[in-house]
């Protein structure tokens, strides 16, 4: 008996001493969102530990919390940051937020408890639930009169939280703010001035929720007022808020409370009916229920006081009139904890297997145990069986050592399962149970990696921006935090601009988007680094090359640049009635600024006066007699020509081409010397000889004109063999640098044609040039300007048709680089 009284004295004060809360041995305030590595402190020197000791005691975070979030720095004793600390995610509106870290030294067992305390930081805007709120009034509601506003939420707290309200310059309205029990500000909006539908039947307002940062965030809502006419009184609750008590564990279908709302109207517009506000959560919806007609609040869903100790909500009274008019009234209900969760038992630390020779007190576990519910409904004992060999020692807060009792024997017993027990101090107390097993012995640790070593990436021309463009994908061995990898674009140069500009990745799963349309003619392919890193400390990268090449798609046009008629015009053509069938008439020449298949241009006569004189070559162009022209012909010809491209889907133009048909019209010379000798001097009559004058008047003005152009030729190029004038990068054609062209002035017969061979579009100095052979008979000279591919039309309309069949080169200054699509075709002028 004289020993039972100081054994239940022990445990009677055991069982006070885990009833009770231990307050932490150190604590830390830092701010939310600090940079990943920033020091939080020495841990080393505030648990009085040398650095140099650290790794022989082996140092060590127990808690999961404090892994994720901070490392220790071995080498100087640091505690540091680790991921991204965001108060509001960890402790939402709890003031203050603390964050419980472990510490576990190995060598020899030692648990210490730290609180990291995280300061709030103003990084989060007041935000309304909706951006507009749409207020019915009636123009006969009197001054003074309120109308509940949305109010805004921000996630920080203290100063940081929302502070006040503003509402945009009116005639009619001010902002009055109502201040609940808790401190939470509610925005009313006060009428001071009559409305007059008929004078404005809307007003639109602006209200504004500023926080008390420091500079301070702001957000905003539209406040859209319509001004009715009817129904001018609004159903009032009895109480401007409602309050209730609950259980946790009340069941569904409890009445919480009734609410009640008059309505002075008579008939429909004094009819009540109620409802939720507009706003109101879902969560608070599933929960509870407002009967429409009685105005009884009822419980609908299982309340849990762990997760959610007060609910707040808006109730309406709307009225049955034209239109409806409503009356508003808040609601706050606090539930009560009820001993509803058992203990939770965590084995923080565990040493197994125990040398037989321990001796008694040599920590085995390091145990902690909790409870959700609150209060002493929270509050847990715990107990050991075997209590012969084990028992439990407090150590820090609600962490208890389990120790040896007695001495091990492993030859008796190689393994014991010990069976903790954790009951909580309820009145009606519940208990949870857990086994650790513990083994008798005798006395005697990669670099993300990407899927393939270079990517190809082929994309279409003229694509919507923010098109995803390709994936690439790396992988990591390791686990945690250590292989989540983020994706990043290094930067580098394309065109001279940062390739940032042209796309970006996202970052967690390596999706790379265009920022705008790719050109083809612009930009023909680039390359991407892209780079994949861990989020292991340090972290560890590896980087790849993504080649974008992009595709030619059909987007344009085939230009005409021969015959050149301006857009609804007719090019006009000449043809001697001596044509016979095959007769080269005229060339038609287009180009196309797309590359291979795209650039390849077909002819086809769709319409002609006479469909069966002419025709025109699918593959170059040329229109030809399909047969001889007779006497019966008309003298006048139209044709309408289209080109089309070879792409998908297909581009093209139109030109239309006018022939007369002329007596002696640019005859061969051959043809004229092989008959001079059949012709009688009979036919010599007068109109012969106005003709000889004509012509000679007209050659000696040639050749003057001819001598004085070439004198200045061979002054600038007193090399060459031939006369030619220049022209180069003239204004004309630096406002329209297109495209490089190869021209060559070639005859058939009486027609004398142009060669055009394409290049490229982009080139920035072209200029021509038109030599008259050495050898040539006429005097005639043709000045060819530099020309685009729009404006060659025009440079083409300058050249004389009674040309001699000589070599006339038009050709660019610069060399014609080799392009996909380079095209040859040639130019016939009659």
């Amino acid at each position: 008996i004289t020993m039972s009284n100081p054994v239940q004295s022990f445990w009677w004060l055991l069982f006070v001493y885990f009833c009770n809360d231990v307050d932490g041995q150190i604590r830390y305030t830092i701010p939310e969102e600090l940079d990943v590595g920033s020091v939080v402190g020495n841990i080393a020197k505030d648990l009085g530990v040398e650095v140099a000791d650290i790794p022989n005691r082996k140092l060590r975070i127990a808690s999961e919390a404090g892994k994720r979030y901070f490392s220790l720095d071995l080498r100087k004793g640091e505690l540091v940051v680790s991921e991204r600390i965001d108060r509001e995610g960890l402790c939402e509106q709890s003031v203050p937020c603390l964050l419980p870290l472990e510490f576990v030294f190995e060598n020899p067992l030692q648990l210490f408890r730290v609180e990291i305390e995280i300061q709030d930081i103003n990084d989060n805007f007041p935000s309304f639930l909706t951006d507009e709120r749409v207020l019915k009034i009636s123009e006969l509601v009197a001054p003074g009169a309120k109308f509940l506003l949305d109010n805004a939420q921000d996630a920080d707290v203290g100063a940081n939280s929302l502070r006040s309200y503003k509402i945009s310059k009116n005639d009619h309205f001010k902002l009055n703010i109502k201040t609940h029990k808790d401190g939470s500000k509610i925005p009313e909006l006060l009428l001071e001035k009559s409305l007059d539908r008929e004078e404005q039947s809307v007003h639109r307002l602006v209200l504004t929720a500023l926080d008390g940062g420091n500079p301070p965030r702001s957000g905003t809502a539209q406040i859209t007022v319509i001004v009715l006419d009817i129904n001018d009184n609004a159903p009032q609750f009895e109480n401007s808020s409602y309050e209730a008590v609950l259980k946790e564990n009340t069941p569904i279908g409890t009445v919480i409370l009734k609410v009640k709302a008059t309505d002075i109207d008579e008939g429909l517009n004094g009819e009540v009916k109620y409802l939720f506000g507009d706003q109101t959560p879902d969560a608070i919806a599933s929960l509870f229920n407002i009967n429409a007609q009685t105005g009884e609040i009822i419980v609908n869903g299982q309340l849990d006081y762990e997760q959610t100790n007060v609910h707040k909500f808006d109730i309406l009274a709307r009225d049955k009139g034209n239109p409806e008019m409503e009356g508003h009234s808040s609601v706050q209900i606090d539930i009560m904890d009820v001993n509803d969760n058992v203990p939770e038992i965590t084995i923080t630390s565990l040493t197994s297997p125990v040398p037989e020779n321990s001796t008694i007190g040599t920590v085995i576990a390091l145990i902690s145990a909790k409870d959700l519910d609150s209060r002493e409904n929270g509050k847990v004992k715990l107990s050991v069986t075997p209590s012969a060999l084990f028992k439990l020692s407090p150590s820090v807060s609600n962490h208890h050592a389990l120790i040896t009792n007695g001495l091990l024997d492993r030859e008796s017993y190689s393994e014991y399962n010990i069976e903790i027990i954790a009951t909580d101090c309820g009145s009606f107390a519940l208990f949870t149970k857990k086994t650790i097993t513990v083994s008798i012995s005798d006395v005697n640790d990669n670099p993300p990696v990407f899927s393939l070593p270079s990517y190809s990436v082929y994309v279409n021309e003229n694509g919507a921006p923010g098109e995803i463009l390709f994936t690439v994908s790396a992988s990591d061995s390791d686990l945690g935090d250590n292989a989540k990898i983020s994706y990043t674009i290094l930067d580098s140069k394309v065109q001279d601009a940062s390739v940032s500009s042209y796309v970006y990745i996202n970052s967690d799963n390596g999706s790379i988007y265009s920022m705008h349309s790719f050109d083809y003619e612009k930009l023909k392919v680039f390359q991407i680094h892209v780079q994949a890193k861990d989020h292991g400390s340090p972290s560890l990268s590896s980087n790849v090359t993504v080649h974008v090449f992009i595709l030619d798609q059909n987007d344009n046009v085939p230009a005409v640049i021969y015959p050149f008629a301006v857009m609804g015009s007719v090019s006009h053509q000449k043809m001697p009635r001596s044509a016979k069938a095959g007769h080269l008439v005229t060339k038609v020449t287009a180009v196309d600024a797309d590359s291979g298949h795209n650039a390849w241009v077909s002819y086809k006569l769709v319409e002609a006066t006479d469909a069966s004189l002419f025709s025109v070559n699918l593959y170059t162009g040329e229109v030809r007699t399909k047969r001889a022209v007779s006497e019966q012909d008309d003298s006048s010809h139209r044709l309408l020509i289209e080109i089309k491209d070879n792409g998908e889907p297909v581009q093209s133009a139109t030109v239309t081409v006018g022939i007369s048909l002329e007596d002696g019209v640019h005859e061969p010379i051959l043809d004229f010397r092989q008959h001079k000798s059949h012709e009688p001097a009979s036919k010599s009559n007068k109109i012969t000889f106005y003709l000889i004058v004509s012509l000679a008047s007209v050659s000696a003005v040639s050749f003057l004109t001819f001598a004085i152009l070439a004198v200045r030729c061979i002054r600038s190029s007193a090399s060459r063999a031939c006369c030619c004038v220049r022209r180069g990068d003239s204004d004309e054609y630096n406002n329209n640098p297109n495209r490089n062209l190869h021209i060559q002035l070639n005859t058939d017969g009486p027609i004398k044609y142009v060669e055009v061979l394409g290049g490229d579009m982009l080139s920035q100095s072209q200029s021509f040039r038109s030599c008259l052979s050495p050898v040539s008979e006429f005097s005639d000279f043709t000045f060819v300007k530099p020309s685009s591919t729009t404006d060659f039309k025009e440079m083409i309309n300058v050249l004389d048709a009674s040309l001699p069949d000589s070599a006339w080169t038009f050709e660019s200054q610069q060399p014609i680089p080799k392009v996909e699509g380079t095209r040859s075709s040639r130019t016939h002028s009659g």
